[in-house]
């Protein structure tokens, strides 16, 4: 009902509408978010893959173990996907798809291989992913013309990920 009475004022007296253009109308945008969640996919196959088989652990232990880092990996890959189609749609514009023509081609593959990664608890597909949102980093930080470096990850797993050289 109070949505019918502003929306009948808005017609009777128009007021102006806010808009932003993107998500984040600031322009802060790093896809440093995206990598940490494709490597969290790989620690929750990783930890996925240590509790299979550990015979110390109650039937009740281990599904409540394995559940949770079920829902981890599922909730992480679909972060990843979403930070990266943000960027993507919201970042990016015709002059970085000219000078980088494979963007939309590798947003394709990670927006499959985060599909993927949820469908299985195939390590060598999550570290596919991780290469993957890696590779759309580096493009990233090229496109603002800041140069980059690997290193890997102070954490487990461990793998290499792209950081800005600031």
């Amino acid at each position: 009902m109070f949505y019918r009475i502003l929306d009948w004022l808005d017609h009777l007296i128009p007021f102006p509408r806010a808009q932003a253009h993107c998500d984040i109308p600031c322009g802060i945008y790093d896809p440093i978010t995206a990598q940490i969640a494709a490597l969290t996919v790989v620690r929750m196959m990783d930890l996925m893959k240590d509790l299979d088989g550990k015979t110390e652990l109650s039937k009740l232990d281990y599904h409540n173990s394995m559940t949770r880092y079920i829902a981890i990996k599922e909730e992480h890959a679909e972060k990843a996907k979403h930070e990266i189609r943000i960027i993507w749609g919201d970042y990016f514009k015709a002059q970085h798809f000219e000078k980088f023509p494979q963007t939309h081609e590798l947003v394709h593959k990670i927006m499959e291989l985060g599909s993927k990664v949820r469908q299985t608890a195939d390590r060598q597909i999550g570290e596919q992913f991780v290469e993957a949102v890696n590779e759309f980093a580096q493009i990233f930080w090229e496109t603002k013309g800041i140069a980059t470096k690997r290193a890997k990850a102070p954490y487990a797993p461990a793998l290499e990920l792209v950081y800005p050289v600031l």
